[in-house]
């Protein structure tokens, strides 16, 4: 196989660039290679987790979005790439020991690493063993069938002991870590429509949150920190700061000289590179990720370039950009404009990739966020919370859409299912 522009991952950054691309220069010229079939809006994994989002409703096709968006979609891991032949080899699908994919190799002229980021524990004994990290949607599965799986037998255990329950211990107060544990208390409030009776939600499913840092969110305004605070509050979250976990095993997380019990337990205190990209023969930080330039080109590498998580590109005021949503999404517009420019033979862009930071806004369940957008003016922001922050929040998912559908019907069909959604609270368990 053969392609003009290759991308590797479906995150939001590579999906958009795929399907940009793809609408300007077709199939013939875009590849999107991934691992998975299906492709989810990472920030919208909390949801699914907790019951409240059903991934089979929110997953997009990767070969619906190829056909409507006309790019070529190859599906299998990334193994090995020989950067000197430009050529990446992509590995064997297997399905229950029958080989449905070969192993292949695909060609390539430019090439775009976009392969996200996973879990960074640190080195702290049994996380990696003993947590879930919502990475993906088999994460975010497996996290809301474990919590069935609990809700279950705390209902049968309830009539012989009144302390029964699930003990939720959540580490790492960022985004992911406060979304979540906010839509679990708000789909916990609905569990007894489900079938358990006996099971009231604020007493018997307890969520702890900790966090290292002397407040949650830590990079955003300490007024979205406080007002984030004050509603886990509400919701009966425990909520720990300047606590660091040194251990965790199947039955409880310590926290210094403090033992949580837990029976289920979170991992969303950092993350890092993937380590096969040490292995890629690409020039890699401490850190594991891809050292791009200004330009978001792998350093001595023309035809490579790195875009997301995976990529360390330090901005005018010598930072690295932050790993967000928003930074490879603008990524993902810089390097449209570069590849459109070179399909063209026209002078490269006369100007090097800046990050623009918007602003962060944080899900408090279905009907509520909080946080802080940024003005034109260095250093003005304003903070915004309740239904409007919500809409604000909800409007980041459709432009998310749109990107990768182009239609505005897409958008209009989206808003319909979050009203929707809004009046009917559902939790799926099954």
């Amino acid at each position: 196989m053969q392609s003009k522009f290759v991308i590797v991952g479906g995150g939001a950054g590579g999906l958009e660039l795929a399907c940009k691309l793809g609408r300007k220069l077709g199939p013939q010229a875009v590849m999107l290679v991934d691992s998975r079939l299906f492709h989810i809006w990472k920030p919208s994994l909390h949801e699914v987790a907790a019951g409240t989002l059903d991934v089979h409703q929110e997953g997009l096709s990767y070969q619906m979005l190829a056909h409507d968006n006309h790019f070529t979609f190859v599906y299998g891991p990334m193994l090995a790439l020989d950067a000197q032949q430009r050529l990446l080899t992509v590995g064997a699908i297997v399905n229950n020991g029958e080989e449905i994919l070969p192993e292949r190799q695909i060609g390539f002229e430019k090439l775009v690493m976009a392969v996200g980021s996973t879990s960074n524990y640190f080195g702290v004994p049994g996380a990696a063993e003993h947590t879930i990290s919502l990475n993906a949607t088999e994460d975010a599965e497996r996290f809301r069938l474990t919590l069935l799986k609990l809700l279950t037998l705390a209902e049968l255990k309830k009539s012989v002991n009144a302390e029964a329950g699930v003990d939720v211990v959540i580490i790492g107060g960022g985004a992911t870590g406060v979304e979540l544990a906010a839509e679990l208390r708000e789909a916990s409030d609905v569990y007894a429509t489900y079938g358990f009776r006996q099971l009231k939600a604020e007493r018997d499913v307890r969520i702890t949150l900790l966090e290292g840092a002397p407040r949650i969110l830590a990079p955003l305004p300490e007024k979205v920190s406080s007002a984030a605070l004050d509603l886990l509050h509400q919701r009966a979250v425990k909520v720990v700061t300047d606590t660091r976990v040194t251990a965790i095993d199947g039955a409880s997380v310590t926290a210094g000289d403090t033992v949580y019990p837990a029976q289920i337990v979170v991992w969303a205190a950092g993350i890092k590179a993937p380590d096969f990209l040490k292995t890629l023969g690409l020039p890699t930080t401490k850190s594991g990720q891809l050292d791009v330039d200004g330009t978001l080109a792998v350093k001595g590498f023309d035809d490579i370039y790195a875009l997301g998580d995976c990529a360390a590109c330090v901005g005018p005021d010598g930072k690295l950009v932050p790993p967000r949503a928003q930074a490879a999404h603008q990524m993902a517009d810089y390097l449209l404009e570069t590849f459109l420019r070179q399909h063209k033979n026209q002078p490269p862009q006369g100007k090097p990739y800046v990050y623009r930071d918007y602003g962060s806004l944080v899900s408090f369940g279905q009907t509520t966020s909080v946080g802080s957008l940024m003005g034109s003016l260095k250093g003005l922001s304003w903070f915004v919370d309740g239904f409007v922050a919500r809409l604000m929040y909800v409007s980041l998912h459709l432009m998310h859409h749109k990107a990768v559908l182009g239609t505005v019907r897409t958008a209009v069909l989206a808003v319909a299912r979050f009203l929707i959604k809004r009046t009917t609270p559902l939790v799926k368990l099954h």
